[in-house]
């Protein structure tokens, strides 16, 4: 076996473990890595099978959109990562220049609070849910082509009532810190109110 095929060998296994950690890194961050060229990575995952990253966020998006109890999946914001109920919730938001303020390219605050607000009501294990309290902190602008991750913890729940922080972040920095205050309503209730 020739050195370079050998060396090819090793990359792949490598790339495989990387994918399988983390479903998420990009052909670019993973060339990277590796130092070889984006083609290359490209040829890798023919040869293993991997599918390109649009298609293992939708994968794993649809797989966790089964969990979702107060909202339809049509209504979440973002690609549904992973969600424990009652505990924590990830997702993930590619943004766009659709996203963005024309002049300055950074991403309207809307579409960031919009992805923190679904995560906290979707983390939160209950039919029904609103946002009664929102305390919320953009740290430093996002900008289109942005690729963001929302983080959700129910840090405190009594009765109806629930705590939940949401950070979003930009390759491992912080870009919003959100902390909701959630009330579980009961669906009977909402019925009799339409």
């Amino acid at each position: 076996m020739s050195r370079s095929s050998s060396h090819k060998q090793q990359r792949q296994k490598t790339l495989l473990e990387k994918i399988k950690y983390d479903p998420f890194l990009t052909d670019e961050e993973l060339a990277d890595y590796f130092k070889v060229s984006v083609p290359t990575i490209r040829l890798d995952r023919l040869e293993l099978s991997i599918p390109e990253l649009r298609e293992r966020i939708k994968n794993v998006a649809e797989s966790n959109q089964e969990k979702l109890k107060s909202l339809k999946s049509r209504e979440f914001i973002g690609e549904l990562i992973d969600l424990q109920l009652g505990q924590n919730a990830i997702s993930l938001m590619e943004t766009n220049s659709t996203m963005a303020f024309e002049k300055t390219h950074i991403v309207r605050g809307h579409y960031i609070y919009s992805l923190a607000e679904t995560l906290a009501i979707a983390v939160i294990d209950s039919q029904v849910a609103l946002v009664g309290v929102a305390n919320i902190k953009y740290k430093i602008p996002v900008y289109a082509g942005a690729r963001i991750v929302a983080k959700a913890e129910v840090r405190e729940s009594k009765g109806n009532r629930f705590i939940v922080w949401v950070k979003i972040y930009e390759k491992n920095v912080e870009v919003f810190r959100g902390k909701f205050i959630l009330v579980s309503l009961n669906e009977n209730t909402i019925k009799e109110k339409i």
